[in-house]
């Protein structure tokens, strides 16, 4: 196939690239920066329509993992990626003649609040997700899902929590930090959660393209299918990296009011980054969440083939290769 991906230098995108490209796709890519890739790049933001067109002629799939990310920040930031975004992808796709897109969605679209405990991937419910993200992120999933045509097969996968060597995102995260010693167990952090190796994770999408339009109209939750508590998930980022685990607990209705009043500050004094805590982490940290994969690997006809053992060993041998200053631990 001619596939374009966009935001192809993201941890997950960069490996989606280099999976396609192995089997013989023909791959090209739509990112706002250059990246390392060798194959064709063309650059742009998927809120330019035009930019989108341009770089989707020839292509005959898609694979649109372009998003803005994070936990904090204007919904007109996320509504102008996410959903504007999208909706240019789905648009140029049609005058194209592209016939399948994956949307590489969230498990968050779905997500309430409350525990999530051996869940099927629930319908994307933008009114009641959790902040701009999983918001804007619904929005667009339901624009991707209502384009779902004889004429364009569109899927959703929505990756849980993907990791991997290299991770700027959840592990460059976590590292931090643990390196300044912000990193908390929230309540007893027994809770199970689910997460995807990102191996595992760019497979899943290179197979859901495949799958299409046998799977078109519907969507995925995928994960390694390996809950751990949460508390032994970040203590095995923070041992891979080479730190200790922190001691320090705090009760995880503390941690979500004080994340909730940390979010409105730094809206208000308009601060980069993000807060020590916010709402949504302490949901994340302090709740259950993971997933029934039955129906996905059924349908995707895909299984793991990293186990989290295998992952954190990789993961460890990374940071013990990598300089401080790339591996986040300096």
């Amino acid at each position: 196939m001619k596939v374009l991906v966009t935001g192809a230098t993201s941890l997950l995108g960069a490996a989606t690239v280099d999976r396609l490209v192995a089997r013989g796709d023909d791959v090209s890519a739509f990112q706002r920066h250059p990246g390392s890739s060798s194959v064709t790049e063309h650059l742009g933001d998927v809120a330019d329509r035009e930019a989108v067109e341009r770089a989707m002629t020839g292509a005959t799939a898609v694979i649109h993992l372009a998003a803005r990310v994070g936990v904090t920040g204007p919904w007109s930031e996320y509504e102008k990626a996410n959903l504007g975004g999208t909706a240019n992808v789905v648009a140029a796709a049609r005058a194209s003649g592209v016939d399948r897109l994956v949307y590489v969605s969230s498990p968050s679209v779905a997500h309430h609040g409350a525990s999530l405990i051996g869940a099927s991937a629930g319908p994307a419910d933008p009114d009641r997700a959790r902040g701009n993200y999983a918001r804007s992120k619904a929005y667009g999933e339901l624009t991707a899902l209502s384009a779902n045509s004889p004429d364009l097969a569109t899927v959703a996968i929505r990756p849980h929590l993907v990791w991997g060597p290299g991770d700027t995102q959840l592990i460059g995260r976590i590292v931090e930090r643990a390196r300044v010693d912000r990193l908390p167990t929230i309540g007893t952090g027994a809770a199970l959660i689910d997460t995807t190796y990102v191996d595992n994770a760019a497979d899943a999408l290179v197979a859901a393209l495949d799958r299409l339009p046998d799977i078109g109209g519907r969507a995925f939750v995928v994960t390694n299918g390996e809950p751990r508590p949460v508390r032994e998930i970040l203590n095995r980022i923070v041992l891979a990296a080479g730190l200790h685990p922190s001691r320090i607990r705090i009760p995880y209705r503390i941690a979500w009011g004080g994340g909730f009043i940390a979010e409105r500050i730094w809206e208000r004094r308009r601060s980069a980054g993000d807060p020590p805590m916010t709402s949504f982490l302490a949901e994340q940290l302090g709740t259950a969440h993971w997933f029934d994969q039955r129906e996905t690997r059924h349908a995707l006809q895909w299984k793991p083939t990293i186990t989290l053992a295998e992952g954190f060993d990789r993961l460890a041998a990374w940071f013990a290769s990598t300089p401080p200053a790339a591996g986040g631990v300096a």
